[in-house]
């Protein structure tokens, strides 16, 4: 009798093939591990708040005395920044993320498997979506729902909120249309024929054969975009509309670039965090594909 291979068996085979293995899933499981305990304990950490300013000691360079990661021009604590950022960046990632694959994925398993005009309308609204840039949708909003009035500089909706809404109004659409090429495949399946013939409820297939194997997919995607709305959130930084000036990886990269050449760990520091979240998450996804692959060819 034929067994199934072990996973230890499959990664050795995966790793020759240039597949993801082990070794790689188990570095960016910690990676992201500790980015996610950053983000929710990071205050509990013996560290200056992130806003504040410590004029004697302006521009520290790295592994200095009170600041292991030194401090920038303003005299705010880099490593602090770090800890601060990483609730910000992960908290818009994946808060958009989130939200944009709920509602997307249901509107595209909807569409996929009732047909007829519901699947041309909400087809319809994700071409639509995806024909408007993500820079320019972001630019509207912030200017329409961020931006202060002269006559009242604490009005306008915070920053971040702005840009988890813009930018889940992205993530709709892409996912959307993902989960209903994946539904459309799954509804022509032999087991959920089966099931329309002997009188099953619509709603119980969908609950039971075509949810559960259409999530798969999407959260492999899911990751990949998460990397992509942080690197996009690092772009609107610069372009001056991401999240508040050094509240994000992001913004820390925009509010320090200028003074890349007096005190490059500033700006290196920061993107190379983004670098290795961004490869961290873009691991899990292809990891992901690949499990659901090898699923999907068994089924």
């Amino acid at each position: 009798m034929c067994c199934t291979p072990s996973l230890t068996h499959e990664s050795e085979v995966g790793v020759a093939k240039g597949r993801p293995g082990p070794l790689g899933f188990y570095l960016a499981s910690g990676w992201l591990l500790v980015c996610v305990f950053t983000a929710f304990f990071g205050d509990f950490f013996p560290l200056p708040k992130w806003d504040e300013y410590d004029y004697d000691n302006l521009g520290l360079p790295l592994f200095s005395d009170g600041h292991l990661l030194g401090t920038d021009y303003d005299g705010s604590d880099v490593l602090s920044g770090l800890v601060h950022g990483a609730r910000t960046s992960l908290g818009i990632s994946f808060t958009a993320v989130f939200i944009g694959s709920v509602i997307g994925g249901l509107l595209g398993i909807v569409a996929a498997y009732r047909r007829g005009w519901v699947d041309s309308v909400v087809t319809m609204y994700f071409n639509v979506s995806l024909a408007i840039p993500t820079i320019v949708l972001t630019l509207v909003m912030v200017a329409l729902f961020a931006t202060p009035n002269v006559d009242d500089p604490s009005s306008g909706w915070p920053r971040e909120l702005v840009l988890i809404i813009s930018l889940t109004l992205v993530i709709i659409p892409i996912l959307g249309r993902l989960a209903r090429g994946s539904a459309l495949s799954w509804s022509g399946r032999d087991f959920v024929l089966v099931a329309e013939s002997i009188g099953m409820k619509k709603r119980s297939i969908l609950r039971t054969h075509i949810i559960p194997n259409v999530l798969p997919s999407m959260m492999s995607v899911a990751f990949l975009a998460a990397g992509v709305v942080i690197v996009i959130e690092g772009g609107l930084a610069i372009l001056g509309v991401g999240a508040n000036p050094g509240a994000s990886w992001g913004s820390m990269l925009a509010k320090n670039r200028g003074e890349l050449a007096i005190t490059p760990h500033t700006t290196l520091v920061p993107a190379g965090v983004i670098g290795l979240t961004v490869m961290a998450l873009n691991y899990f996804g292809d990891y992901f594909r690949l499990r659901i692959d090898d699923r999907e060819s068994r089924i």
